[in-house]
């Protein structure tokens, strides 16, 4: 975790492009047409590819489906696009064989490929078991083979909304279920010598989806196998939120070394997800990483890849120990657009020439120590103070002094390294080895527009945050200083740090959904943004939808051509509502559990 290097992989060719070994990262997204109005969904995928992707996935719910496929290809090839595609197939072995012979790539959900989903509780002896581990087999064989016939990809896509009944009975709604649920797979593909095999760990919650890609890579080469990796945030949403849980989880996962192509899922028009991607490559590659060199060659990280763990410090005023993270305002930076008059999260503290100072209370609690002014005794040690400090300046630092200072909060500057996601674990294993326990404040000052600041900050410091590391955060660039505060908020809310507003968890919608899934958000969004201690789910359809209701305390359905129903968890409470209704009875659910809207 603290030095860079990219896991090898199997090269896995999906048409013109390949995937995995050491190749740049590959471009993803999908459509959101029905597969059955093949204009629609040609022009799609055409202002996809526009945009900058490498490959297009495509809904493929039976086998009719798949037949469109076949002339959505053609259309493609007359019009000169000679571009990858994937089908997306759920629940149907038979369409998945058939769409193998039509297009370069098949997705299968490990989750429902051969298991029903009745969210039943299981109690399968080890022979009941094996059992059902044949069945898999006997359904998924001939796939391969067809796979291997054509010259065709897989990606076998684990998606935490969607762990099988058998799955979710024994390892239960966790990381571990998703990656054992891969290996079922896996072990067959080995066994059969088949490496033409992508695999994706999804999930809404970024953690979950960190901790199962850490967890799979290291159960793969206990096995042998190098298969590549698809990373992503699933119904991540919309707009600054969704580009923002997305970013915090992919960038740290590319920062261990894994991560072979990408796809941002956005409720929005898939073109406008390329961007984003395109930004997250340029942002955390590996020629980015590569040129972090470990200050301290001995220093190990005591954090844990496969769990979430907030690192233990003391409290000074409101900032440590278990306190929420707070955000800081940089009005000295002359970056910002300085204006104290924020649009609805304030700061908790703000920076100017004098010093820190609380916002609320506009009291100074807080002294600036200077760096040299540490260094040689020129400060008083009785004040609550900041000291910032680089990745590189720790170093130069009487640890003795650092240790006995207990009323210094450190703000760990790491805009100045080669790779800020490296240098902040190094710093804040540093401190762990040499048990220093201050509070630590996380600082990000780059010369970017608000579009790239995002990008960045949300890959750096979302890292950080989601592996349990940072007490507050403090971002500056080329933006207003509400602008920077709310990127704060938002970071903290994706890494659940510190949770300030209502989430969301909506899907990118795709061939299946079953309503305008983005009017639909908008409409859900405007009724409820003020129940910020609440989770909603916005799902265009029930492949994951229920499943990811796991993680939700409402669910808006799809469930038939403008039918839906409403979940209180994964209880179902209404079905089959009319469209035209449903946004409404939601609010009258959510009404009748909570105290009033």
């Amino acid at each position: 975790m603290l030095k860079y290097q990219r896991r090898k992989t199997y090269s896995v060719k999906v048409g013109n492009v390949t995937i995995g070994s050491g190749n740049n990262i590959v471009v993803q997204s999908m459509t959101n047409t029905d597969t059955f109005d093949v204009e629609s969904t040609v022009n799609q995928v055409i202002k996809i590819v526009e945009a900058g992707a490498d490959i297009v996935r495509i809904t493929a719910q039976n086998m009719n489906a798949v037949d469109k496929l076949e002339e959505i290809k053609t259309e493609l090839s007359g019009r000169k696009f000679d571009v990858p595609l994937v089908a997306d197939i759920h629940f149907s072995p038979k369409a998945a064989e058939k769409a193998a012979e039509v297009v370069e790539k098949v997705r299968v959900n490990p989750g429902n490929y051969t298991d029903s989903k009745k969210f039943s509780e299981l109690e399968l002896s080890e022979q009941e078991y094996s059992a059902e581990i044949e069945k898999i087999r006997e359904k998924f064989v001939p796939l391969i083979a067809v796979c291997k016939k054509y010259g065709r990809a897989l990606r076998i896509g684990a998606n935490h909304g969607s762990l099988s009944d058998r799955i979710m009975s024994k390892y239960g709604d966790t990381p571990e279920g998703m990656v054992e649920s891969t290996l079922e797979f896996l072990r067959i593909c080995k066994e059969k010598d088949f490496q033409d095999v992508v695999i994706s760990m999804k999930a809404s919650n970024p953690l979950v989806m960190m901790h199962a890609c850490r967890m799979l890579v290291v159960k793969m080469e206990a096995e042998n196998m190098y298969f590549p990796i698809h990373l992503g945030v699933t119904e991540a949403g919309e707009g600054i939120p969704g580009r923002v849980k997305s970013v915090s989880g992919i960038a740290s996962i590319l920062a261990d070394g894994i991560g072979d192509t990408i796809r941002v899922s956005l409720t929005e028009s898939p073109e406008f997800e390329i961007p984003v991607v395109k930004k997250i490559i340029e942002y955390f590659n590996p020629l980015v990483f590569e040129n972090f060199e470990i200050p301290v060659e001995n220093i190990q990280t005591v954090y844990s890849p496969f769990s979430y763990k907030r690192r233990k410090s003391f409290q000074i005023e409101n900032i440590g120990n278990e306190k929420l993270p707070v955000v800081i305002a940089d009005f000295s930076n002359p970056k910002i657009k300085a204006n104290k008059n924020f649009s609805e999260l304030k700061p908790d503290y703000f920076i100017e020439n004098s010093g820190f100072t609380d916002f609320a209370g506009c009291e100074k609690k807080f002294t600036e120590i200077k760096l040299n002014d540490f260094i040689t005794d020129n400060f008083d040690n009785s004040l609550n103070s900041f000291l910032e400090i680089s990745c590189k300046n720790i170093l130069e630092i009487d640890i003795e002094k650092l240790r006995n200072s207990t009323n210094l909060v450190l703000i760990a500057n790491l805009s100045e390294s080669a790779s800020p996601i490296h240098a902040g674990r190094f710093f804040f294993s540093f401190l762990e080895k040499n048990q220093i326990n201050n509070p630590v404040i996380i600082k990000l000052d780059f010369d970017l527009n608000f579009d790239d600041l995002l990008i960045k900050t949300a890959g750096i410091a979302g890292a950080l945050f989601n592996d349990g590391m940072g007490d507050g955060l403090c971002i500056s660039g080329n933006c207003t200083a509400d602008q920077a505060v709310n990127l704060c908020y938002e970071i903290l809310q994706a890494s659940r740090s510190r949770i300030s507003k209502t989430e969301y968890i909506s899907c990118p919608s795709c061939g299946r959904t079953l309503f305008d899934l983005q009017k639909t958000s908008a409409a859900i969004r405007a009724k409820t943004s003020h129940l910020k201690h609440l989770k909603i789910g916005i799902m265009g359809c029930i492949v994951n939808g229920p499943g990811e209701m796991a993680d939700a305390d409402y669910g808006y359905v799809g469930t038939g051509k403008g039918k839906v129903t409403l979940y209180k968890k994964q209880e179902i409470i209404k079905k089959n509502i009319p469209e035209e209704e449903a946004v409404e009875e939601l609010l009258k659910l959510i009404e009748s559990y909570e105290n009033g809207l």
